[in-house]
Order: structure tokens, then C-alpha cells, then sequence
């Protein structure tokens, strides 16, 4: 068996697209040699900033031979049919065959196809793979008609060694490539992936984005542990990183210690972004004023003129933070407030302003619901946009929030308000934290429901796949608050308190004066059920069972979120239990008969059980362990002891197994009959106080 090698040489491919091009690379090769016949053992893929590459191992020679049987038009149908199937086969008429069958006499064609050589196959599918790639951006230069993320300069295709001729735009195929843009000069002739990767990293390319990416981590640690110093490791710097650089090669530079007055996140921010550096902790953890770089090139000079220059870019970097840190510390949060009523929050809800004041409303309401302190939530909910007018923010907007809280600190806010003021952000992601305090979770409460009562009023709800607003992301973020702090919220009254805060700003923005009225009960509906819908993915999120979920939401009225997570946890730990399997047997027996005869006879069998017509010592029972349990059960879920509604249904294990064994419902007499479908009846109601059993699998 031998090896496809393909390179596709360009000018730099930025960073973000070569994982994902390398992959595209991958399928569309081995998904189109497939589809040609061929089988192939493995393939692997790469990128550099300057190159594509893809090795397929184990490739046969040529595709394997095939058989088709194809049906034609009847033997006696026009000429013109018969002409048309002999061309669309490529036979002759007397190499066709006849079949009868119920409708005539029908020619056939047995069509043979030798299969063709790999060689063919690739030099047909590789021009058009590249034609067609799927990169997010291209371009066109020269006077050529292909598109490439940059301009393509060569293409490596060699199948067992031999270069496999082919021609895209005016560049041939060869076996030749080059090494390091700086640290290698002249050209490399390749037969296959071993020999290509070996002979490139003698000429400074490390094909292999693992190696690198590890290359750079174990070299950037070790820099630092020589100067005392821990390296502050983010894995998406270091694949960007490694995505940027052939062969890596890491320094250490410094910046004046005087920018540490500055918050660290800021240093972080600018050092990162703006000059793909690697920050560093120093003894007890605090940030050091000096960061690793990881450079392209090995210099004559040990890389000093590399650091000096990077130095002097960080360091007008970090001028630029100091100074707006500066200035942003003389304007007092509530002073820049005034500010916000210039900055549009949607054009249909209103400026940033108006919308602290809706914050600020029911963050005082929630604070007194879940029992924060509500002078302070108010207050982290009317400061807490206010860094969006900073410059600080200005220059670093994804450090909203957290400028807020240092700002607040710096001008004597208590600590639990800044704290809260950087938090109402979270959690941003399901592997974001969530805010610690109560205050901080009043303020994130507010904001993110805020968020979604206006984009429901205004009918910019998220659907399909398409959700600009985040809309999913700020109701996970809610049902996480409530369920990760154990927080009792009524999401009705919640929302209807949010949604009262719309109405001046709806009327006066949008003219939707009926905002209130039947409208506002369906939207609020709506919304509940969006809850609803994210919880469940939540729930399954954490190993809950879907069917049990759908068994209590069946219950309807469920816009406690925290009571919605307790039932369907005592819900599966009851029926993990020898008394609720069999009980559920039992409910689903009930039920099946209920159906069947409620559907024979057109009625539903509802009403009260008639004493006196229980003749039989297990209906007897039955009724009365009903009875007792469905009260149990209802005074526990009232007050909220799920696990003792849970024990209280369970006691009808029993009687119901006994009352199947003893009892016929479908009695001769119509009476008795009736009667003891009304005490099924009662069976489902009674499980109702705790679930809909119906919904449950099993």
C-alpha cells in the first residue's frame, strides 16, 4: 500500500483558520477518494502559518473494478428512448440484454467499468478541492482566477514518491517545498511524509501544530522558573500562538514596574492582545513586569533586539491603560451616568439609561426576595453600566465590569457593591462562574431578566440556531443562579415585576400601548415556557432523566425553578426504588385501562367513588389507602418535602397490586363496572400530587 502527500504552500494563513482548514483538507481528500473506490488505513493532517499538509496512508493503486445493472425502456418503445439509454451507457444495441416482465419486454445493460488508478483520481479531485475550499475569507491576486486565503505559491502531491501531475490556475504539482521563511534558503525535494517532515525541520519548520504548541509551553515554563517566576498559562493564546510561528524560538522581556499601579487584568489584556505575550506571576502570586514572547526567528544577537523592540511597543501599550487609568479615577461612577442616556440599548427598548433604572428597580425587588441587602443591590444596579463610558472600557471592552469594580474601589464603594457591579455579567458561559454574593446575584438576576422580558415584548426571540441577543445563554444564566444558590424565585411574579418596568419605555419608544392587557399574558407565557425548554437542557445536562422531567413540567404552574429541580430528584430516587417500579407498573395498568375503555365508551371517567358499591375487600382497601395517601401527598408537596411526598404515594404499592389480583374492573354489572374505573381514575390523580406518571418511560 503506499502514501498520498499533499502541501499547499501559501503566504501566512492567519492563526484562527488552520486547525479547522487542515481539517477541511482532511475530509475533502479522503471523502472524495472514497467516493472514486479507493480505501485507505489513515490519514493525517497539519498546519503551519505557511502550509497545509495531508499524508494518506495505505492507499490502494487503483480504485476496485465495477458492475452496474441498469433497466432501459421496452423493446418496442420509440427509437429515440433506445438511442438515448445506448448513449447514456456508452453500449451498443447488441450488447444489451432483454428481461421480461409483467409489463413487457424490457432491454438491460450490464455496464463494466475497470477501476481507475489513484494517480487519475487525485489529479482530477485535488484542482477542484482546492477551487472550491471552504475558507471564511479569500482572495484573488495577480492575474489568476483561484481564490486562497492568501496567495497559493506551490503544490506538493506525490503518490509512492512519484509526483502525481497536476495544474491549478497556472501552478503545477512537484515535489518541491521550502523551509523557514528566514532560516532556511533554497528548495527541498520530498518523496514522502517521513522524509518531508524530517527535511523540514532540519531547515526550521516544525510541520506537527502539537509539537510546536508543546515546544512553546515547555520552553516558556522553564524561562520563567529560571527567574523565579510562574508562567499565567491560557491555552487559546498558546494554540494562537503556535499558529503563528514555523518555528518557535522563546524570549523573556520587561516593562517598567511603575504600570503595575495599573490593574493586572488591564496588563493581562493589553500584553495579550495586543502583543500575543505571555504574562508572568511573581512570588505570592502577584503579577511580574516581565512577560515571555515567543518569536519567529533566531537572531545572531540572542533575540535582544527582538525584546528591545518589543518592549518599547508594550511599553506605549501600558502608557496608553495608565493613562486612561488615570483619568477614568477622577470621574465618579455616578457622575458618568448622565452619560449613558446617550448610548442605545436597542432601538426598540430604549438607551443604556433607561435601562439601569429598570435594573435598579427590580434588583431592589429581587434583593428582597432572596434576601439580599436591597440598598445595596440597588445601588451595584445603578453603577453597574457605568464603566461602558469609561475609557478604559473604551479601549478594552471586554473588560466591563471588572474596570467598574476597580473603579468603584478606588473611589470608596463598599466592597460588596463593587464586587457585585463586576459580577452582573455572569455567568457568561456554562463554565463561568456564577455571582458569590446575594447582592451580586440580585443585580445578575435583574439584568439578565431585564434582557429577556424586553426582546420577548418586542418579538426578537431567538429561533433555530439564530440567537443574536444571547437570549439562551441569559436564561441558563438565571436558571443556574436559582439552582447553583438553591434560591427560591417565583418566575411569574418575576417576570411580570420586569415587565411592569417596559411599559413607559414601550409605549413612548414603540407606541405599544397594549403592552398590558391580553397580549402581555401570552408573552409571559411564552417566555415561561422558553425557561422551561433551557431548564430541561440544563437538567439532562446533569444526568436527569428526560422523560422524568417531562413528567413533572406535565403538572403545569411550574415557574419555580429550584421546586421544579427537587421533584424530579426525588422523582428518580423514588423510582429507583423496588416501590416505585412497581408502582409504576401499576399506575401504567390503570392507566392503559382507562384508556381503552374510556375511548370504547366516549366518556371520561371522573367523580367520586361510591362507597357502597365496593363489594370486594381489595377495592375496599384501595380506596382508602387513596384516599390517605393522595392527602399525605399533597400536604408534603405543599410544603415542599418532595422525598416525603414521594414515601406517602408509595404506600399504594400494595393495594394496588393487590386490587389487579383480586378485582375484575370490567364487571358484568355496569355499575360496579363504572365504579371501579372511577377508582383507577382516582390511582392517576392521586400519583398527579407528585408527577404525571404517563410521561414516565418504563
Amino acid at each position: 500500500m503506499s502514501e498520498l502527500l499533499i502541501e499547499l504552500f501559501s503566504e501566512e494563513i492567519p492563526a484562527r483558520m488552520q486547525g479547522k482548514a487542515a481539517e477541511d483538507l482532511r475530509s475533502l481528500i479522503t471523502n472524495g477518494l472514497v467516493a472514486a473506490g479507493l480505501t485507505y488505513e489513515g490519514a493525517r493532517q497539519h498546519a503551519t502559518p505557511r502550509r497545509l499538509v495531508l499524508s494518506v496512508e495505505g492507499l490502494g493503486e487503483k480504485a476496485k473494478d465495477t458492475v452496474e445493472e441498469r433497466k432501459g425502456p421496452r423493446v418496442d418503445a420509440p427509437q429515440a428512448a433506445i438511442d438515448g439509454f445506448l448513449k447514456s451507457t456508452g453500449l451498443a444495441l447488441e450488447q444489451l440484454n432483454t428481461q421480461d416482465d409483467k409489463k413487457g419486454q424490457f432491454y438491460t445493460a450490464t455496464i463494466k467499468r475497470a477501476g481507475r488508478t489513484t494517480t487519475d483520481v487525485v489529479a482530477e479531485l485535488l484542482p477542484k478541492v482546492i477551487r472550491e475550499f471552504p475558507w471564511p475569507k479569500s482572495m484573488r491576486w495577480g492575474s489568476g482566477s483561484l481564490r486562497w486565503v492568501r496567495p497559493l505559491h506551490s503544490i506538493i502531491c506525490t503518490f509512492d514518491g512519484a509526483v502525481v501531475p497536476l495544474e491549478v490556475d497556472g501552478i503545477k504539482s512537484s515535489n518541491v517545498t521550502r523551509g523557514h521563511r528566514f532560516l532556511s534558503v533554497g528548495e527541498i525535494s520530498v518523496k514522502r511524509f517521513e522524509d518531508y517532515d524530517a527535511a523540514l525541520h532540519k531547515r526550521h519548520v516544525m510541520v506537527d501544530e502539537q509539537a510546536r504548541l508543546q515546544a512553546i509551553r515547555h520552553d516558556a515554563k522553564n524561562l520563567a522558573m529560571a527567574q523565579g517566576l510562574e508562567l499565567i498559562e491560557d491555552e487559546a493564546l498558546l494554540k494562537e500562538v503556535s499558529g503563528l510561528v514555523e518555528w518557535p524560538v522563546v524570549l523573556m522581556g520587561e516593562f517598567d514596574e511603575r504600570y503595575l499601579s495599573v490593574p493586572p487584568e488591564v496588563i493581562i489584556t493589553t500584553i495579550k492582545n495586543n502583543q500575543k505575550c505571555f504574562n508572568l506571576r511573581g512570588p505570592g502570586g502577584k503579577l511580574a513586569n516581565k512577560y515571555i514572547l515567543v518569536s519567529n526567528q533566531i537572531a545572531v544577537d540572542g533575540g535582544k533586539e527582538i525584546i528591545r523592540g518589543n518592549n518599547k511597543v508594550i511599553a506605549a501599550r501600558l502608557s496608553d491603560a495608565k493613562f486612561f487609568w488615570d483619568q477614568d479615577r477622577k470621574v465618579k461612577l455616578e457622575d458618568l451616568l448622565p452619560k449613558l442616556d446617550a448610548i442605545t440599548f436597542h432601538a426598540k427598548l430604549g438607551s443604556q439609561g433607561e435601562r439601569v433604572k429598570r435594573i435598579e428597580a427590580l434588583a431592589g425587588e429581587i434583593a428582597k426576595t432572596i434576601g439580599a441587602d436591597v440598598a445595596k443591590a440597588q445601588l451595584a444596579a445603578k453603577l453597574c453600566k457605568a464603566d461602558l463610558v469609561s475609557g478604559m472600557v473604551g479601549e478594552f471592552p471586554e473588560l466591563q465590569g471588572l474596570m467598574g469594580r476597580y473603579i468603584a474601589l478606588e473611589q470608596g464603594v463598599d466592597a460588596e457593591v463593587a464586587d457585585a457591579i463586576r459580577d452582573h455579567y455572569k455567568p457568561q458561559g456554562p463554565s463561568d462562574t456564577i455571582p458569590v454574593s446575594k447582592v451580586g446575584q440580585a443585580v445578575a438576576l435583574a439584568d439578565k431578566l431585564d434582557t429577556l422580558v424586553g426582546f420577548w415584548a418586542i418579538g426578537e426571540t431567538p429561533t433555530g440556531s439564530k440567537d443574536p441577543y444571547a437570549l439562551r445563554r441569559a436564561a441558563l444564566g438565571v436558571i443556574r443562579m436559582i439552582i447553583e444558590n438553591k434560591t427560591k424565585l417565583g418566575l411569574m411574579s418575576t417576570v411580570s415585576s420586569a415587565d411592569s418596568k417596559l411599559t413607559f419605555e414601550l409605549s413612548r419608544i414603540t407606541g405599544m400601548v397594549d403592552w398590558h392587557g391580553k397580549q402581555v399574558n401570552q408573552q409571559h407565557v411564552d417566555l415561561l415556557a422558553f425557561f422551561a425548554d433551557r431548564l430541561k437542557v440544563y437538567l439532562k445536562d446533569q444526568g436527569a432523566r428526560h422523560d422524568l422531567i417531562d413528567a413533572v413540567f406535565a403538572l403545569g404552574g411550574q415557574d419555580d425553578l429550584l421546586m421544579v429541580t427537587r421533584r424530579v430528584a426525588a422523582l428518580s430516587n423514588f423510582l429507583a426504588t423496588d416501590d416505585g417500579k412497581n408502582l409504576l407498573a401499576g399506575v401504567k395498568r390503570a392507566s392503559n385501562i382507562l384508556k381503552i375503555e374510556e375511548k370504547k365508551d366516549n366518556k371520561v371517567y371522573r367523580g367520586d367513588v361510591n362507597p357502597g358499591q365496593l363489594i370486594k375487600g381489595e377495592e375496599k382497601s384501595l380506596h382508602s389507602a387513596i384516599s390517605q395517601a393522595s392527602a399525605l401527598a399533597r400536604k408534603a408537596v405543599e410544603a415542599e418535602d418532595f422525598e416525603g411526598a414521594m414515601k406517602a404515594i408509595a404506600k399504594l404499592r400494595v393495594p394496588v397490586d393487590e386490587f389487579f389480583e383480586g378485582v375484575t374492573v370490567n364487571d358484568k354489572d355496569a355499575t360496579f363496572r363504572e365504579n371501579r374505573l372511577r377508582l383507577l381514575n382516582r390511582i392517576r390523580e392521586a400519583v398527579a400530587e407528585v408527577a404525571d406518571f404517563s410521561k414516565i418511560e418504563g
